[in-house]
């Protein structure tokens, strides 16, 4: 179809006129683009001082061709404050064409001789303006944020603004704060055709560092190093303000691709690390070096979450992990974690272990194959529902020969030694030389199945884990927003005793659960070995260890004479054994608040068979504490433990039954008899009255009764 001649005039006429009419607007606006620069800069000098208390000063700002603007002198000092930023010259140029499309893309940056100031005196710093919000911006708004175009824009404005051509020399920034000193000196810093250099001084002399690479912020790519001249990247402001520890070689960044599409956005990207150390209290005690680590990552970012893909993997040495990691906002938030390793040679899992991770496994050597998964999904509104499996599966593994740590040693005799507040206490043989040592047959019946019912019901038969107790334990915690419920089992209480130290680090942790399962996969003792040594070890009193010591300290009895009474009483002490004097009154008695906690665990036992039904709360009244133990017993009082048990009971949940163990009414008792009449008040089950409770409770017994008029 061929277009009628008129219609073409008319168009070649519009767009002849369109174009003189942008002309004619371009030619006013360069005619005057000094003025309107400066009106530009006094609109920014107002709200500067308007909204952030901030002094800025510019000497001179003029055009350098068509496109770029020269500053001269620049500072900034906010009110009352250190000053903030002085520059000596900058020079910033724009690309026109995606000007006319609202876009402002860099096209170069120099700057000459600038340092910027970042001091913090007590709790004043110069800088904190930064973190107010505007005055003049008093609006608040409720409404959601998409996430995929909050980040697709934020980052879209951030490669913007790296320039096609940089040019930094003699560029400072200075953090200091009451007692540490940062000194970053940029004495050249370039982007030529997309190749970036630099060399950055840190503290003086003390490092030279480089960040090189290439930038494609058209492609949006970006692939940048940072290492250090001769020596390592080190970071000692974080160590001595934060007490870590890192240094490295080289660290490497790559993002290979920005992706939007519908409502998700998708970034690729790499991230390695090559000979890292880090150490801190929270991690490890000794220096953890990863020799080389990466991560090919996948992220999505969508309308109400931001996730790790499952196609991302995790490169450690010889292993690779696959992982999955989801954060969903709303409408409720939601975490989510898998990880997945295929099916791999385990000493190739061993030998990747970084360094000073796991110092009772180093150099241990093993066979076999391994093949680990893990899922964890928790609902904010729904935790009780959270979801939690661990699996590390084997194929033929078997230790071939030990590392540090020969973990067979607790089948025969050997030395303990128990610290308190990381100081040795004594050496303890667990072993026959030891005359407080008792034989898992000469230990009364009562005091094992009492132990076992509160701390591990399920010993015999688990193989060191009890995944329904640790769902518990992490749905309570997360309830609670506190360490309220563990989930140890008895193997992995023995581990920590025996083989590892008492800090209480990540790494610490990860090795106990791998060192159980080595124990209980590789059957290196048994089931029968392990409880009667966790029983000759644990702490049962201030300095009072292993059961032979404990029936003596508390009741002049060999372990085998204990009676149901005494051996729930023992249990009772076990998560907080230096509590245990203060479970008594002054006559030897037991304090009336652990009835219903005998009551409980006698109950369960009763049920299972270990012991006779008992309607006189399971021996409590019997409890007689050693004479000798009795004068000047502490004097507080001491609300029962709740215990941080694992449970696999039948029952709904061992640890909140305990909560909602039966009232007592504290009014019927007879405090100054040595037996009680103790009343339970079978309408409601809650939880035992705290010291609070019964001081107004006592306020109220002493008011006089209200009479009738």
């Amino acid at each position: 179809m061929q277009i009628p001649k008129n219609y073409l005039r008319i168009a070649k006429i519009s767009l002849i006129s369109l174009l003189a009419i942008v002309l004619i607007a371009g030619g006013i606006a360069f005619a005057k683009r000094e003025a309107l620069l400066n009106a530009a800069i006094k609109r920014v000098i107002d709200k500067a001082e308007r909204d952030y208390d901030l002094e800025l000063k510019i000497e001179s700002a003029s055009f350098v061709g068509l496109s770029s603007v020269q500053f001269k002198n620049i500072s900034a000092v906010p009110r009352d404050r250190d000053s903030l930023a002085k520059i000596e010259n900058f020079k910033i140029g724009v690309k026109l064409f995606p000007l006319i499309f609202g876009d402002i893309k860099l096209a170069e940056i120099n700057l000459d001789g600038g340092i910027i100031n970042l001091i913090k005196k007590d709790s004043i710093s110069n800088y904190d303006f930064l973190f107010r919000k505007s005055k003049s911006n008093n609006t608040t708004t409720t409404s959601e944020i998409d996430l995929a175009n909050f980040a697709n824009n934020l980052i879209n404005e951030m490669l913007y603004k790296i320039p096609d051509d940089m040019d930094i020399r003699n560029f400072k920034i200075k953090l200091q704060d009451d007692s540490n000193l940062v000194d970053i000196h940029t004495t050249t810093a370039k982007i030529d055709g997309g190749e970036v250099s630099s060399s950055i001084k840190i503290n003086g002399n003390e490092s030279t560092w480089h960040i090189e690479g290439s930038v494609d912020p058209d492609d949006k790519q970006l692939n940048l190093m940072l290492f250090a001249d001769n020596k390592k990247v080190e970071l000692p402001y974080l160590e001595k303000k934060f007490g870590l520890k890192l240094n490295f070689d080289t660290a490497r960044t790559e993002m290979k691709g920005l992706k939007r599409s519908g409502d998700e956005l998708k970034i690729s990207g790499l991230f390695e690390v090559k000979n890292m150390l880090v150490k801190h209290a929270r991690i490890s005690a000794a220096d953890v070096i990863v020799e080389h680590a990466s991560m090919d990552a996948e992220m999505l970012i969508g309308e109400n979450f931001i996730s790790i893909d499952s196609a991302s993997t995790i490169h450690l040495k010889d292993v690779d992990i696959h992982p999955f990691i989801k954060y969903t906002v709303s409408p409720s938030k939601i975490y989510e974690l898998k990880i997945r390793t295929d099916e791999l040679d385990a000493q190739q899992i061993f030998n990747s272990f970084p360094q000073g991770l796991f110092e009772s496994l180093e150099g241990i050597q093993v066979a076999g194959k391994l093949q680990y998964s893990l899922d964890f999904y928790l609902d904010a509104e729904k935790p009780d529902d959270v979801i939690f499996s661990s699996r590390l599966k084997n194929k033929g593994f078997k230790i071939k020969k030990w590392g540090k740590t020969n973990l067979q040693k607790i089948n025969g005799s050997f030395v303990y030694t128990p610290y308190e507040y990381g100081k040795p206490m004594r050496d303890i043989i667990i072993g026959t030389e030891n005359p407080n040592f008792t034989p898992i047959d000469q230990i009364s019946p009562y005091l094992k199945n009492a132990l076992l019912t509160a701390e591990d019901p399920s010993f015999y038969s688990h193989n060191g884990f009890v995944e329904e107790s640790i769902r518990k334990s992490i749905a309570t915690n997360f309830k609670e927003k506190a360490f309220k419920r563990g989930g140890s089992t008895i193997s992995m209480q023995l581990v920590k005793n025996v083989f590892l130290n008492r800090q209480k680090t990540l790494a610490r942790k990860i090795e106990e659960i791998l060192i159980v399962w080595i124990m209980e996969n590789g059957r290196l003792s048994s089931k029968q070995r392990m409880f009667e040594t966790y029983l000759n070890l644990i702490e049962w009193g201030k300095n009072v260890y292993g059961i032979g010591e404990a029936s003596q300290y508390y009741f002049s009895k060999h372990p085998s004479e204990l009676n149901v009474g005494e051996s729930i009483f023992l249990a009772s002490i076990v998560p907080r054994p230096k509590s245990g004097l203060y479970r008594f009154e002054g006559d030897g008695s037991l304090r009336s608040n652990l009835a219903s906690y005998f009551n409980f665990i006698g109950g369960i036992m009763a049920k299972r068979g270990m012991t006779p039904p008992d309607s006189n709360y399971y021996g409590f009244y019997s409890v007689r504490l050693r004479e000798s133990l009795r004068s000047g017993l502490p004097t507080d009082s001491l609300v029962v433990d709740s215990l941080l048990i694992n449970s696999d009971l039948e029952e709904d949940g061992f640890l909140q039954q305990l909560l909602m163990i039966k009232k007592i009414d504290s009014l019927q008792l007879k405090q100054n008899t040595k037996t009680r009449n103790i009343s339970k008040d079978t309408s409601t089950n809650t939880v035992l009255p705290n010291r609070k409770e019964k001081r107004e409770q006592r306020k109220l017994e002493r008011k006089p009764p209200k009479t009738d008029q």
